[in-house]
């Protein structure tokens, strides 16, 4: 995207809606992390470093269509979740941006039912 403002333009990389698109995703409570996808049949959870990678967008003129890979926590509504996903990652990429989103697509690659702590393993003995 390169919106002129009559001093010249400003050029908005796919990358960087990626990565405003990753980090808004993961700020809605029961997302886990976000996915790199399936390796052999397990979804792969990414660090805050790759947030980038479990994005993909689709930038054309004025108008964005993300497509999100997330792992939800066990116990939550994934309906619920996916809904905040969207809310926030459109609110998010709007107002950075200036673009427009036309869809924000949910995949969820994965349920993290969490590790258990190494405090509960001792007690446990």
């Amino acid at each position: 995207m390169e919106p002129t403002n009559g001093k010249g333009s400003v050029k908005i990389t796919d990358e960087v809606v990626s990565i405003i698109a990753g980090l808004a995703a993961t700020e809605v409570e029961g997302v886990a992390g976000m996915s790199g996808g399936l390796a052999g049949g397990i979804a792969e959870m990414l660090g805050r470093k790759n947030l980038s990678k479990g994005v993909k967008v689709q930038v054309g003129e004025k108008e964005v269509v993300v497509d999100i890979y997330i792992i939800v926590n066990y116990g939550v509504r994934i309906p619920e979740v996916a809904w905040k996903v969207q809310e926030n990652v459109k609110k998010a990429i709007e107002n950075m941006t200036g673009l427009t989103v036309a869809e924000v697509n949910i995949h969820v690659q994965g349920v993290n039912f969490g590790q258990p702590s190494k405090e509960s393993d001792t007690k446990a003995k």
